[in-house]
């Protein structure tokens, strides 16, 4: 399934024609490395998502042209829980756990996982794999308390100075770029880490022990010894320690310069970072500095992500501390739809993920594209996207069989209130000639469609079918409109299918005119037509408007649609 640069002239073969530049450039006949980092403090929402996305969407493309790549994911769980995080069903009792690091938080009550961290990253490790998203995952718990990073750890200490010097340019910077509020909320937080300075040149230290009383990093190093690694911290709550830094592995390097010491130790050639990484003085802007000059590295190549935004949301926010994850998305929505998402803009251009009833309007363009592509008729970057959205390196993600539009699954079950034997009548009928023989077929678009009635459907757009004819209204028609709704009703059951029932509601106000069946609608035409919509739908739910009446008109039955229209 290798496709040329040509064929897939999109964003993500531009730069993974830079990252297999760079790489062979860089190390020539290694894997080429490419990178995220996610730290479980909470929900990992949707704006999250993009950190893997894109690196992965990059390293399928060097993967799909026969080149070794890996995609490094770093939870960063060793980093201090900072904050309680609302919506996620803990207290404020929770609070006495700020400071430690993610694993060593007890996750929320009820949680069947050992820590925090692992409570949020088993919820986005799932919704990885429905994705097709292969990732070598890390753990950077593990990585420091198993000592891999000791001899970058010394390192960083005898350079102290240096780094100190380096930062020193940019804690201005970085003190005007927090005040970005957006930028620090929709990040991961990790951007405004302190960076480990002192009130001195002589008292930075890079390294930040965690207690080994009370767990957090509420220390402060007093004294260190380049020749003999010993260390000295005192902690808020009253323990002193010295120890050997050679053999100490609680605690970690600070934000600043963990992340470019990682860079130069993993080798990384391509790694996206958010918005809150790229102000003036923050992480991004100042590791490129520190990689480069303290550990003799470069710097990935490494675009800016803009922010993810969700439009409408209703009842899963109350359980997700208000931003939806992946998971969330995947309930409502196919995985190749949610990797569309993401693959058919630029890392730079925000957009948004629908929860409302604008998915809708993205079933309808995702529907459209497919028939686009199978008609070889899509342009390039849509092909491309399609492509990307639908499959990886290793192989086609699942498909829906029969791919029904999703708006017509919806007004389905939202009138059936998804009873399948209802169900499977309505959507055997709407193509006779190639009846659906079973709900299997129809799955897992109808299950997604599905579960967006249950939770995303407002209530006041719910169709409830009328259980007696509306009498006051059918006494109240002229003889032209009971002639549309005779015309209807005589109609049924030659149009019983969903193409036929298109035909015949745009048809009964053309035969009232005495215009030909194919007549161009003229606009005359279209107020009759919508006028006799409004007329049916009152008869039918009590409301000007609903779903799409052939399909409506499918789901309640010929002859309880002949008995509610005067019949």
């Amino acid at each position: 399934m290798a496709q040329t640069t040509q064929e897939t002239a999109d964003w993500v073969s531009r730069l993974a024609d830079d990252v297999i530049a760079e790489a062979e450039r860089r190390a020539p006949g290694k894997p080429v490395v490419c990178a995220s980092g996610i730290s479980p403090s909470g929900p990992v929402h949707l704006g999250n998502l993009r950190e893997i996305m894109v690196p992965h969407l990059v390293a399928d493309e060097v993967r799909r042209r026969g080149v070794d790549c890996v995609h490094l994911l770093s939870f960063d769980d060793y980093d201090r829980f900072r904050k309680v995080p609302a919506g996620v069903g803990v207290d404020a009792s929770w609070n006495e756990h700020i400071g430690k690091p993610l694993t060593s938080v007890p996750p929320p009550p009820g949680s069947p996982y050992a820590s925090w961290a692992e409570h949020f990253k088993a919820p986005l490790l799932a919704a990885m794999a429905e994705l097709g998203i292969e990732v070598r995952a890390i753990s950077q718990t593990e990585q420091y308390t198993a000592g891999t990073y000791r001899e970058q750890i010394l390192f960083a200490m005898r350079e102290r100075r240096r780094i100190d010097a380096v930062l020193g340019r940019y804690r201005t910077k970085q003190a005007e770029a927090e005040a970005d509020v957006e930028a620090v909320e929709q990040g991961s937080g990790a951007a405004t880490e302190d960076d480990g300075a002192g009130t001195g040149s002589d008292d930075y230290y890079p390294y930040k022990p965690y207690c080994a009383v009370c767990e957090r990093d509420t220390t402060t190093v007093t004294s260190y010894d380049d020749e003999t690694t010993e260390l000295t911290y005192t902690c808020d709550c009253g323990h002193q320690e010295t120890v050997e830094l050679a053999k100490h592995d609680h605690g970690k390097l600070v934000w600043k310069v963990d992340w470019p010491m990682r860079w130069a130790y993993e080798g990384v050639i391509f790694e996206p970072s958010g918005v809150d990484h790229h102000s003036p003085g923050s992480s991004w802007v100042v590791g490129g500095q520190l990689v480069r000059e303290i550990f003799d590295g470069v710097q990935p190549i490494g675009p800016m992500y803009a922010f993810v935004g969700i439009s409408g949301m209703a009842k899963m926010s109350s359980s997700r501390g208000g931003v939806p994850i992946a998971a969330d998305a995947l309930e409502i929505m196919e995985a190749p739809v949610l990797r569309w998402l993401y693959a058919r803009r630029k890392p730079n251009q925000s957009f948004k993920i629908a929860f409302d009833a604008e998915i809708l309007r993205t079933y309808d363009e995702w529907d459209a594209l497919a028939r686009k592509v199978a008609a070889g008729t899509a342009q390039a970057a849509d092909a491309a996207a399609y492509l990307r959205a639908t499959g990886t390196a290793s192989g086609e993600l699942p498909a829906t069989p029969r791919a029904l539009p999703y708006r017509t699954l919806t007004s389905v079950v939202d009138i059936t209130t998804g009873e399948d034997e209802q169900t499977l009548r309505i959507l055997a009928e709407l193509d006779p000639e190639h009846p659906v023989s079973s709900l299997d077929e129809t799955r897992p678009r109808l299950d997604k469609a599905a579960r967006w009635v249950a939770t995303q459907m407002p209530e006041e757009a719910r169709t409830r079918v009328r259980v007696e004819p509306d009498a006051e209204l059918l006494g109240s028609l002229d003889e032209r409109r009971r002639e549309s709704l005779r015309l209807l009703r005589d109609g049924l059951a030659d149009h019983w299918s969903l193409d036929g029932l298109t035909t015949l509601v745009y048809g009964v106000p053309k035969i009232q005119a005495g215009l030909a069946a194919d007549a161009r609608p003229t606009p005359e035409l279209k107020v009759a037509q919508r006028e006799f919509f409004v007329l049916v739908y009152r008869l039918l739910v009590g409301h000007d408007t609903g779903p799409r009446l052939p399909t409506l008109l499918l789901a309640v039955g010929a002859d309880r649609v002949r008995a509610l229209l005067g019949g």
